[in-house]
Formats: structure tokens, C-alpha cells, sequence
């Protein structure tokens, strides 16, 4: 179990699975860098959680809800929180102080951009889902990402597949925080669109410094000769 002090943003699984560096980056070099894509996203994310709550006969709409688990070490906003009434004797649900009935909670994390099937974003919704349901002592089957411009959600299955990234990923960011090591970058597509590929540098560290640090190496061998 981890301490309130030690918990890391949920948003940062996200940025591991899309590169391992750029969590380093932000994690532990307190680096960021803003693109059309991120400062848009920022915007959208600002306007979702001023939007305040709904409440309908069967649903309930709370936004800008804050989770946290003590046992992964992780903590962060779900940016819409649906709580969906249960019919007749159904479990698996929640209570809700002062209202009737049984309700099930779907969380809703929103995107920038059009409908895409991402890995990432997917595992961030989960691990918000795996802090819900140690909070609440409940189980959750699914949640969803919608997309702002298409306009469209994207179904998540909280598989047990999906739930041993959260895991695996909420170790990793722990251990590189113990660490205090920024991972080396490795050059992809991914690069052309990173908000922080200037900060990053990913070609230098990737190639340039490794030969760099080899040539160093290569010269006190030399010189112990």
C-alpha cells in the first residue's frame, strides 16, 4: 500500500504507454511542452470539468470527480462520471446518500480529435475504473472515451488484460520515480506529433549521445593503457 504522499497522476499511464520517455520527462524532470493538439485537449478537458452536474430520473452526471488508489499509487480526475440506476434487485451497484436505489458508475474520460482506437487511453480510463472500485468496494465492466470532434464515444471492456497494464504501468512509473532515471528515447512515428519532441530530443539521445558517451568511454580505455 502506498502513502497519500507518494501517489502519482493517473495521467502519467497514459504517457508511458505512449512513450516511456515522455513520462520521464514530465514525472521527474517536471518538463512540458504544448502543441495545437495538447493545448486544445487542455482547453477541452478545462470546459468538461466546469460543466457541473446532471441529474435525470435514471442517471446522474458529475464531472471533474476526483479518485485515488492506495494499493497501484495512483491518483486523478475522471472527467465525467455517470451514475446509472440499476432496475429491481440487480447488484453490483453503489448508494448514493440521500437518493433511492442501487447505481452503477461508468466513468467517461474525453479526447481531442476524432474516434481512434488507442492503447494509452484505454489504459488511463481502466486504472480511473480500478480506483473507483477500491474506493466504492464495487466492480466495474466498462467505461468510455469520447471524442470532441467526431462527436462519438468509444466502448472500453475492463478486461483482465486492460487491468494488468494498469498494474504493470503503475509499477513502472513507481520504480522510475525510484530511480530518478529518465528513459532513453526510441525514435517512432510518435515523434513528428509529440508536443515535447524538442525537449525531448529523441534523435540526440537516441543516437548522438550514445555514441557520444562510447567515444568517453572509448578514450579513458585508452588512456588506462
Amino acid at each position: 500500500m502506498y502513502s497519500e504522499d507518494d501517489l502519482l497522476p493517473i495521467s502519467a499511464l497514459s504517457q508511458l504507454y505512449y512513450c516511456p520517455r515522455r513520462a520521464g520527462l514530465t514525472l521527474l524532470e517536471q518538463q512540458w511542452g504544448d502543441n495545437v493538439y495538447t493545448a486544445e485537449g487542455t482547453v477541452q478537458h478545462r470546459r468538461v470539468h466546469e460543466g457541473g452536474s446532471e441529474v435525470r430520473r435514471d442517471v446522474r452526471i458529475y464531472r471533474g470527480v476526483r479518485v485515488r488508489s492506495l494499493r497501484l499509487g495512483l491518483a486523478g480526475v475522471i472527467d465525467c462520471l455517470e451514475l446509472r440506476r440499476l432496475e429491481g434487485a440487480d447488484s453490483g451497484g453503489t448508494a448514493i446518500d440521500g437518493v433511492t436505489g442501487m447505481w452503477v458508475p461508468v466513468p467517461v474520460e474525453y479526447k481531442h480529435g476524432t474516434t481512434r482506437d488507442e492503447h494509452e487511453y484505454k489504459v488511463q480510463l481502466c486504472a480511473q475504473a480500478v480506483c473507483l472500485e477500491e474506493m466504492l468496494e464495487i466492480s466495474l465492466n466498462e467505461g468510455y472515451l469520447y471524442y470532441e470532434e467526431s462527436r462519438r464515444r468509444l466502448a472500453v471492456h475492463f478486461t483482465g488484460e486492460l487491468r494488468r497494464f494498469v498494474e504493470d504501468g503503475a509499477h513502472q512509473l513507481h520504480e522510475m520515480v525510484r530511480s530518478g532515471v529518465t528513459p532513453l528515447a526510441q525514435v517512432s512515428a510518435k515523434c513528428r506529433k509529440c508536443s515535447m519532441v524538442d525537449l525531448c530530443g529523441p534523435r540526440v539521445s537516441a543516437t548522438r549521445a550514445s555514441r557520444y558517451l562510447a567515444s568517453i568511454l572509448d578514450e579513458i580505455a585508452r588512456g588506462s593503457r
